[in-house]
C-alpha cells in the first residue's frame, strides 16, 4: 500500500504525524508485547481532544482501518494494524480528580500509575490494574488485553 498524503494532516495536529519515513517510526508504532509487529501507514500522537478528531477524519477521509492505543499494553496486538491509522492517545494523560465528589476524570492515555499519584494525593485509591504501566481505557473497558 502506497502511505497516504499526510502533508495537511501534520499542518493540523498539534500532536505529532508518524510514518516509516521518519524517525521514530518504529518506537511509534510499538506496543508492550514485542512480538507484535505491525506496520501502520501513519500513527497521529494526539496532544489534544481536537487532535483525536482530526485524526479520524483523516482516517475516514483516506478510508485507512484506524485503531486506537491508549496505553500501550494491547497484548493482542489490535491497537495497531498494517497499512492503517493509529491514533495514539498517549499524550493526553491528565487526570482531574474532585476529592469531594470521590471521582476522577481520566484522560484516554493514562496509565494506572498516573491514577495511583493524581489520587494518593487526596488520600484515595481506585480498584484497577496491578500493573501500573497497563492502561486505564482499556482495562476499565475490558478490553486491556485487546487495546
Amino acid at each position: 500500500m502506497n502511505p497516504p498524503e499526510t502533508t495537511t494532516l501534520r499542518e493540523k495536529l498539534s500532536g505529532t504525524v508518524v510514518t516509516a519515513a521518519d524517525p521514530g517510526y518504529d518506537a511509534a508504532r510499538a506496543v508492550w508485547n514485542g512480538d507484535i509487529d505491525r506496520r501502520p501507514a501513519v500513527v497521529a500522537e494526539c496532544a489534544t481532544r481536537e487532535d483525536v478528531v482530526t485524526a479520524l477524519a483523516f482516517g475516514r477521509e483516506k478510508g485507512l482501518e484506524i485503531t486506537v492505543r491508549g496505553g500501550g499494553h494491547s497484548f493482542s496486538g489490535s491497537a495497531v494494524v498494517d497499512d492503517g491509522l493509529v491514533i495514539d492517545l498517549g499524550g493526553l494523560r491528565g487526570i482531574t480528580v474532585d476529592p469531594g465528589a470521590r471521582t476522577a476524570l481520566v484522560g484516554g492515555g493514562a496509565v494506572w500509575a498516573d491514577v495511583d499519584e493524581a489520587t494518593q494525593r487526596y488520600g484515595l485509591a481506585t480498584v484497577g490494574g496491578t500493573v501500573s504501566d497497563t492502561g486505564v481505557g482499556g482495562l476499565t473497558l475490558g478490553v486491556a488485553s485487546a487495546g
